[in-house]
């Protein structure tokens, strides 16, 4: 079961002030409002770090196997698709 537990954030004034007006306007508490903003927040940054992960490993396999496509193959591809083709993905090569 997870266990719900206090955390304290200190916030300067205005800060303080326009989450509450913001609550407010919302009909809704400033907790609740600080809750969403924390859980779209890790939301956010857990698929950024998601991201430059599959960066890094992408860029690791290139140096290893040195495999790759070329922007022009990519680009070409890419227009099949925006102008709605079936297109297959370009083979990697050296």
């Amino acid at each position: 079961m997870n266990a719900v537990r206090p955390i304290a954030v200190k916030l300067d004034q205005d800060i303080r002030d326009r989450l509450k007006r913001l609550a407010d306007a919302k009909d809704r508490s400033t907790h609740w409002m600080l809750r969403e903003a924390v859980a779209q927040f890790v939301e956010r940054e857990e698929k950024r770090e998601a991201f430059r992960q599959a960066g890094l490993q992408a860029w690791q396999e290139y140096q290893a196997t040195g495999q790759h496509v070329t922007h022009d193959e990519a680009d070409a591809w890419l227009a099949k698709l925006e102008a709605g083709e079936e297109a297959a993905v370009p083979e990697c090569h050296n």
